[in-house]
Formats: C-alpha cells, sequence, structure tokens
C-alpha cells in the first residue's frame, strides 16, 4: 500500500516527521511505500544529511502549510498547494491509500468531507481516542473533537462508528457501548444525554449497555465509550496532563506509560470513504512513526467498507 504523510504538519515539522517516516520505512515491508507531502527540495535536504536514500521514499512537492489557526474551510480552499489539499487530492485519485497528518484537525476534516465524502448515511465524521484499561485492553472514547455539540442522532452514530472500529480493529466480537454521563440512571444528565439514551436504549445496531460515569472510564465497565466531541477533548486532554504530572514526578509505571499520547500516533477519521488518521499537533518522531503504522492498520481493516455494509439498510 501507499501512506501519505503530510511532512509539513505539527509542531515539530519537518524534522519530526520526516524522522518518523523513516523509523516507519524501517519496519514497513517492502510492498508498502510512504509518500512524502511537503517542500521538495528540503526533504531531500534533510534526508541526505540523515544518511538516508532519498530513493527510498516517493515525493510529491507541496510548498504550503495550513496554519493552525487558519479557518479550516478557507485555507483547504485558497491554498491548493498545502500539504493537506495536495494529500487529499492524491487520496481523492488513489494515487495513495491512506493519508495521515498531524496539522490542522479542522482542514483534515474539511479535506475528508469535501475530497472523498462521507459514508452514506453518516451525518458528520468523528474522531475517537484510545483510553486503557487498569485490567489491560483499550476503551475506544468517540467523539473526541471533531463535534462540540451534536444533535442526538449524531451521536447515536457514534455508537455505531464506535463499535465496529473496535469490532474490526480491537478484534472484539461484541462490544460494549456506553454513554458517558454524569450519573448511571436512564434520566440522568443533559437533555440531549437523555434524548440519546433512549435512541440507544433498544437499538439493534449495537450493545448497548447503558450510561457509565467518569470515574468508570478507565476500568472494564464498557469497550466503546461515546460522548460528544467537547466532553472528549476534555477526557483526552486531562488524561495526557495527568501523564505528564506523573512523568515529571517519575512515578510512573507500565500502566501509565499507557497514557502516552505518543504510543497511539493517532485518531481515524471515521464515517468516510477512505482511511484518514489525524495524529497530535505536539507530534515528536515516536509519535509519527506510530500514525504511519496506525494508517496502515485501519486501511487493512478495510473500516470504511464495513461501515457501508452496516448502514445499508439505513433510509437513503
Amino acid at each position: 500500500m501507499k501512506i501519505g504523510l503530510d511532512v509539513l504538519g505539527g509542531d515539530f515539522a519537518p524534522d519530526a516527521t520526516i524522522l518518523g517516516a523513516i523509523m516507519a520505512h524501517r519496519e514497513l515491508p517492502a510492498s508498502d511505500q510512504i509518500v512524502l507531502i511537503g517542500d521538495r527540495e528540503g526533504i531531500i535536504s534533510f534526508l541526505k544529511k540523515a544518511q538516508v536514500d532519498p530513493g527510498a521514499f516517493e515525493i510529491v512537492h507541496a510548498p504550503e502549510m495550513i496554519e493552525m489557526d487558519e479557518q479550516p474551510t478557507k485555507a483547504f480552499q485558497n491554498k491548493p498547494n498545502s500539504s493537506i489539499s495536495v494529500g487529499f487530492r492524491l487520496l481523492k485519485n488513489n494515487e495513495i491509500d491512506g493519508f495521515c497528518s498531524a496539522g490542522s484537525t479542522g482542514a483534515i476534516v474539511v479535506g475528508s468531507i469535501s475530497s472523498v465524502n462521507l459514508v452514506q448515511g453518516i451525518i458528520r465524521p468523528s474522531l475517537p481516542a484510545y483510553l486503557p484499561k487498569e485490567s489491560g485492553g483499550t476503551t475506544l472514547l468517540i467523539d473526541v473533537g471533531t463535534n462540540p455539540d451534536p444533535k442526538p442522532d449524531v451521536m447515536y452514530q457514534f455508537g455505531i462508528l464506535g463499535s465496529l472500529y473496535a469490532r474490526h480493529v480491537f478484534n472484539i466480537a461484541q462490544p460494549r457501548v456506553a454513554l458517558l454521563n454524569i450519573g448511571t440512571e436512564e434520566k440522568k444528565g443533559n437533555l440531549t444525554s437523555q434524548i440519546v439514551y433512549q435512541l440507544m436504549k433498544d437499538t439493534k445496531d449495537f450493545c448497548f449497555i447503558g450510561n457509565i460515569e467518569g470515574r468508570d472510564l478507565y476500568t472494564d465497565a464498557a469497550d466503546v465509550v461515546v460522548c460528544d466531541g467537547f466532553v472528549g477533548n476534555v477526557v483526552l486532554k486531562q488524561g495526557e496532563a495527568f501523564y505528564e504530572v506523573l512523568r515529571k514526578k517519575g512515578m510512573l509505571d507500565p500502566y501509565f506509560e499507557r497514557f502516552n499520547f505518543e504510543n497511539y500516533g493517532g485518531s481515524p477519521v471515521l464515517g468516510i470513504n477512505s482511511t484518514v488518521v489525524v495524529g497530535h499537533g505536539i507530534s515528536n518522531d515516536i509519535a509519527v512513526y506510530n500514525m504511519i503504522l496506525l494508517t496502515k492498520e485501519v486501511y487493512n481493516a478495510r473500516l470504511s467498507e464495513k461501515i457501508k455494509q452496516a448502514l445499508e439498510s439505513f433510509p437513503k
């Protein structure tokens, strides 16, 4: 397969992204190729200084970068030569099989919707994140930022997307899906949470087990936890901050090391007709390396195809 990498995306680009690509290239089989998308001369110069043959990669020239503070839709349209825009053009034209970037999440979501489109029946794409279970294994938290104020039907679809991801990537035969709330009772929470509960209550689309509270997130209470993107992003960033405090105090053990975002690489954009992975803006070379490997894993899981199959019975 061909994996496109946005070389210019991220706070530590292009050095961290190219170093991560070199690490991934050394591990991936010869049948897989990494396509470096960014400033050609800069990429070649860096590779030569690192004593790596530029011929080991395909390089696509894209000299512009979409900044984190730019309005995503305008930037995507006004910068056709940006690394993100070019990456999505390659993906749309099937010149790469998957695309990954630690750049602007907003621009990546815009590109995902406008270039490769949503799976028919999906209202909004979503981003999941991994939470380590104390007993081992992983809980999928969805959404973590794409949809800060979603409607109930969108959150219902988070349950579908999260369940499919857990089944085909985590290999859990029947993932348990829970709704994050301020109490376990059916009538708890704000109006949106109560409506979502009623939508999920008798569903046949996934295994809904009810509400869970924040204190249950790191237990084996569920395999998929649904929440809006605002809450999910706060939970995710709080976990990262907690890890940093423990690291600075020298209090880490194998479990707490699993909170290190570097180990996960990024989050796939779920609900679109292709494979796109978004990395953390502060990704270093290790995180980029894992982002590339995650892109391969998600592609091999054929998630978009399986999501299409699951939604075949939805009204057109």
